[in-house]
């Protein structure tokens, strides 16, 4: 039985309004097993559907891209049975519902969805300025754009905008970020769970190799390199998101930034040096970093969003971690 596991001792069950003195929590023998190959097996069945359909096509094909949305949204829609076992087989306990440990819940949603987003953009102020730059609209037609219908019907009808502006930033987060942190933070603690998650999400990536070289879209070497930039990129975009998580414990403002960056991809620094505005451009990069890293801990403190967080109550960890 899971009271086994705490050698006869049962967890007590934890207000959501308060925290859990970390004298009281004991964890079970193995947790830190079962909560790696729970995140292991959490990953494998989130890459393997992408590969249940066999297809000639590439994967920018609509149909190709059709599929893959049911295979992921299946998985997803699973994925909370993941953390329910784990927590069946463990007896971790928590007074937070399983929603609310997942980061779904309505305290301090709005700015869960407004201050990650606005921290996110500041951070790409160099290319929010550069774009803004070399934009051909003025402002109001941008305005105009944004709020026209027939635009936004455009973009819903294009099944790439919507796997890497809607589908896979969800998906993506929901199992990566809002699943698998419930699991590793009871094991590892706050701050080495941001390092730890985004390991899984970066080995998942990989997947983009098999793909390269069965089109042989680039060279072996070329491919593997990318590959390595891709892990790396995605390694630390997942930590920054993971960090959100856990300093807001919402999925919202993890799924949005995501989607930000997708839009605005890796930085274009070449273009960036050779910019006729160059010393303009570059001096937005610059600041943009340096007032990202200022408002870091400011705009997530977890005191907006309903101190403390839901997944903070599996934190076992001495004060002075990211949950306070």
């Amino acid at each position: 039985t899971t009271s086994d596991l705490y050698h006869g001792q049962r967890l007590p069950a934890v207000s959501h309004s308060h925290k859990i003195p970390s004298a009281d929590l004991v964890h079970p023998d193995g947790l830190c097993w079962v909560s790696v190959l729970s995140c292991l097996l959490l990953a494998c069945s989130y890459v393997g559907s992408l590969y249940v359909w066999k297809s000639d096509l590439p994967r920018d094909h609509p149909s190709v891209i059709k599929r893959r949305f049911t295979s992921v949204l299946i998985v997803s829609a699973l994925s909370p049975v993941f953390v329910w076992a784990w927590k069946e087989l463990t007896g971790v306990q928590s007074g937070a519902s399983l929603l609310a440990l997942m980061g779904i819940r309505f305290e301090g949603l709005i700015p869960a969805i407004i201050l990650p987003l606005v921290l996110t953009m500041v951070l790409f102020l160099g290319p929010l300025i550069q774009l803004a730059m070399d934009c051909p609209w003025g402002f109001l037609d941008g305005i105009k754009v944004a709020v026209d219908p027939w635009f936004w019907a455009l973009c819903l009808s294009d099944m790439r905008w919507l796997r890497n502006q809607v589908v896979a930033p969800f998906t993506e987060e929901l199992v990566f970020r809002a699943c698998m942190l419930p699991m590793l933070v009871p094991c590892a603690g706050p701050s080495r769970a941001i390092f730890t998650c985004p390991l899984f999400f970066g080995v998942a990536h990989f997947h983009h190799v098999i793909e390269l070289l069965r089109f042989r879209q680039g060279t072996i070497s070329g491919i593997f390199l990318s590959a390595v930039f891709q892990f790396s990129y995605t390694a630390v975009f997942g930590a920054y998101t993971a960090f959100i998580f856990l300093r807001t414990g919402h999925l919202a403002g993890p799924v949005l930034c995501h989607s930000f960056c997708n839009y605005m991809g890796f930085p274009a620094l070449s273009t960036a040096l050779e910019h006729p505005h160059r010393l303009i451009v570059l001096s937005f990069y610059v600041l943009g970093v340096l007032l990202f890293l200022l408002l870091l801990f400011p705009m997530t403190d977890p005191h907006f969003y309903g101190w403390p967080t839901p997944i903070c109550s599996l934190d076992s960890t001495q004060p002075g971690s990211l949950c306070s």
